[in-house]
């Protein structure tokens, strides 16, 4: 097999990789929805990261792959305080706090800062595509929030919390990315579930009493976040991370919005406003024109093949 084909094969690997996790990261946007009804942001958070890093613990025993070398702890540690655990309960609080609308447009500076902070801190640089895909996805997701709102009150504190999962995310996958060159994937987003865990340690007290009293779906919630949303989105999030940039990654998230708006329209049959059509597909374009790769890098592809 040569250089080209097999490079080729690594990108759709990591391109499915980030397809599963884009839909499921979009699901839990669903299942938060309800969960969000019976359990405080905290609870939810605790819940959720426990189950993931129980699960992850137990395939890292199976494989055998043990604790990840020195070198990549202090990504890890960043990225579990800042994005599983700061991310998960700013989230959550915020977009019980705003509209839809809001939230939407807040949290998707999340990718934009991703890029900025890739091309700064890990030399990735500002390719032409990004610069370009960056701002129409963006644009299609703050159209998809602003045709979804429901025309809630805007909160100071919301927002600044949706700032603050916003920050949080974009510094938690730039932390991220130099510890992939030491760790594994799993080992990477194992140990930072746990981490985050810890940092949400304080909402443990009221998660027995919020959940004897919530519906028996409120805890099949935390579970499917845990196991799906957590444990196998962030470690195939993990997996495409450590075969391409920061700043294309991020822009990939640009999708949630719109698969969203399809989940919700089938699963609880919201029907999505024209908008919201419309704001998906600038969402789609925007990420192609992000991920597409540089002509010259495409040219020595071809010339290596031949």
């Amino acid at each position: 097999m040569n250089t080209a084909t097999a490079q080729r094969r690594t990108e759709a690997k990591a391109l499915l990789a980030a397809a599963v996790t884009v839909v499921l990261w979009s699901s839990a946007f669903v299942v938060i929805r309800d969960a969000g009804s019976y359990l405080s942001p905290g609870v939810l958070a605790f819940g959720r990261l426990v189950t993931g890093a129980l699960a992850l613990g137990g395939v890292l025993l199976v494989r055998k792959e043990g604790f990840p070398p020195r070198a990549a702890w202090p990504g890890i540690i960043t990225s579990g305080i800042l994005w599983f655990g700061v991310y998960m309960v700013a989230l959550n609080a915020g977009e019980q706090r705003i509209d839809a609308g809001t939230a939407s447009l807040v949290i998707n500076v999340g990718p934009v800062l991703m890029a900025v902070l890739g091309g700064w801190l890990l030399g990735e640089g500002f390719p032409p595509q990004l610069i370009a895909g960056i701002p129409l996805a963006f644009a299609g997701a703050a159209l998809v929030g602003f045709a979804s709102s429901g025309g809630g009150e805007t909160s100071v504190t919301g927002v600044l919390l949706c700032l603050l999962a916003a920050v949080g995310s974009a510094a938690g996958v730039v932390a991220q990315k130099p510890a992939l060159r030491h760790a594994s994937a799993l080992q990477v987003t194992a140990f930072g579930s746990a981490i985050g865990a810890l940092v949400c340690l304080p909402f443990a007290g009221n998660l027995a009493g919020e959940i004897s009293s919530a519906p028996p779906r409120a805890i099949g919630a935390i579970i499917y976040l845990g196991l799906f949303p957590t444990a196998l989105a962030f470690s195939t999030w993990a997996y495409a991370l450590s075969r391409t940039t920061a700043g294309r990654m991020g822009a990939t998230t640009y999708l949630v919005p719109a698969v969203v708006i399809t989940l919700s329209w089938v699963a609880v049959g919201e029907i999505p406003a024209p908008l919201s059509f419309a704001g998906g597909a600038m969402c789609l374009a925007g990420v192609a024109v992000a991920r597409r790769k540089p002509k010259s890098d495409r040219q020595k592809g071809e010339t290596r093949e031949h």
